[in-house]
């Protein structure tokens, strides 16, 4: 709880010194508690006119370390992906960089009253449709479609065990990219849970958002 209660606080006392706020995701699982040794990545929701932008802050961020990624949730993933790509990018690609250290997205427990942490290292971003496999496409309406089958979100693991019986198959995750980062976040920890529960399921570094 005081570590929930330290970090809104530290982002009231940002906005103050900004005038900006950021919206965290919310949640009802913990996938990682803590992060040690971090730089914070700060992406805001901006308006200009009739237009929604993408703000970022990367000021405080060092290469050695964790970056932690505090994104607003009201963002669509259009305008976030875009920008962790060239972030992604400009870390992998620094001399200075850290083969340990890690990719954060920050989000709050909304029943524990923590802050929570999901890993996303190793995922990499594409702009596109795949070519082949079997698409898991995460619609924006709250609905999980496989190869155009609506599929409830309860049964997705067995759906795609099913899918796996045969070896060659392979699966694509693929979002919406009009869906906003907070509907991205509990559909990536539906992701996370997937690797988690099914040996078959335990490799997925591409992301595929159209």
């Amino acid at each position: 709880m005081k570590k929930y209660l330290a970090l809104i606080i530290t982002f009231a006392l940002f906005s103050c010194e900004g005038n900006k706020d950021i919206l965290l995701p919310k949640a009802d699982k913990t996938i990682v508690a803590d992060v040690q040794e971090h730089s914070p990545i700060y992406i805001f929701f901006k308006v200009e006119g009739k237009d929604t932008i993408a703000d970022v802050n990367r000021k405080n961020s060092i290469v050695s370390t964790n970056w932690i990624f505090n994104i607003d949730k009201r963002l669509p993933l259009r305008l976030v992906i875009p920008e962790l790509i060239k972030l992604q990018v400009k870390k992998e690609g620094s001399m200075h960089k850290n083969e340990a250290a890690e990719n954060f997205f920050s989000y709050a427990n909304d029943v524990k009253k923590t802050m929570a942490f999901l890993p996303f290292t190793k995922v990499k971003y594409t702009l596109a449709k795949p070519k082949t496999g079997v698409i898991v496409y995460f619609a924006k309406k709250n609905k999980v479609l496989v190869d155009g089958v609506d599929v409830k979100k309860a049964e997705l693991k067995n759906y795609l065990e099913n899918v796996l019986k045969d070896k060659s198959v392979k699966i694509n995750f693929c979002f919406d990219n009009n869906c906003n980062y907070d509907t991205y976040i509990k559909n990536e920890i539906i992701i996370w849970d997937l690797k988690l529960a099914s040996s078959s399921l335990n490799s997925f570094p591409t992301h595929f958002i159209y």
